[in-house]
């Protein structure tokens, strides 16, 4: 795992640094930073909002018919189904100028491919993060794929499947997909914050367990509730 992390860096180093770039941009013309994803890939999201260290600014598009909890068979079914990604950005209050990252391992799937295109309609820069191994394998459920709507691509190098060891009998396990994409967030807030330095500073979240954490997150409440409702 440790060499496979130290892989999807280096691969995506360009495209990193331009996307800890445009967030910078974002953040400091007071935009919103969604982010959006089907199945396990909700994990990223989580990692995404609401998180210590991470940013104030993040609006995660959310319907709990997409969580497994909800139902694994039904939530599977739910991100193959027509126009329910489309539906759930034209519920957001995206504008020309924010930013949204998508997350799918295999991006085939029609709800993350609509969730990207219909942010491009609405002039919002996407990021997808994804496999481009599994991707390019996988059947495509949508006219397009991930890739082809999206304005930057950044590859976790996951093999198709996800799954990486080879337990014999024909047994694969130990899926890569949540873990490499929470590391790729990871470095884009690092980058951000090594941009950002010098500057005002960014909206970032203080763990609630730290001396002076509610009194800061309290202003970031103030700030960004009536915009991001799941605050």
């Amino acid at each position: 795992m440790r060499d496979h992390l130290r892989a999807v860096e280096e691969a995506n180093a360009p495209v990193l640094d331009a996307v800890a770039r445009r967030m910078l941009e974002v953040v400091r013309a007071d935009g919103l930073i969604f982010v959006a994803g089907t199945g396990h890939s909700l994990a990223q999201m989580l990692e995404c909002f609401f998180r210590a260290g991470g940013l104030a600014v993040v609006y995660p598009l959310y319907h709990p018919a997409l969580l497994p909890f909800s139902g694994a068979s039904s939530s599977t079914f739910q991100e193959r189904l027509p126009r329910f990604g489309r539906l759930l950005v034209e519920h957001a209050p995206a504008t020309a100028g924010d930013l949204a990252f998508v997350f799918s391992n295999s991006g085939v799937n029609p709800v993350p491919v609509e969730i990207a295109e219909t942010f491009r309609e609405k002039g919002v820069t996407v990021v997808a993060v994804t496999s481009c191994d599994h991707m390019a394998r996988a059947p495509s459920r949508a006219p397009r794929k991930l890739d082809q709507v999206v304005d930057h691509l950044i590859d976790t190098l996951v093999p198709h499947g996800d799954a990486v060891y080879d337990a014999g009998a024909g047994l694969r396990t130990m899926p890569l997909s949540s873990l490499a994409g929470i590391y790729v967030w990871n470095l884009l807030l690092t980058r951000l914050a090594e941009l950002a330095r010098g500057g005002a500073p960014l909206p970032v979240w203080t763990s609630a367990n730290v001396e002076e954490a509610e009194s800061r997150n309290r202003d970031l409440f103030e700030r960004y509730q009536r915009r991001i409702p799941y605050l």
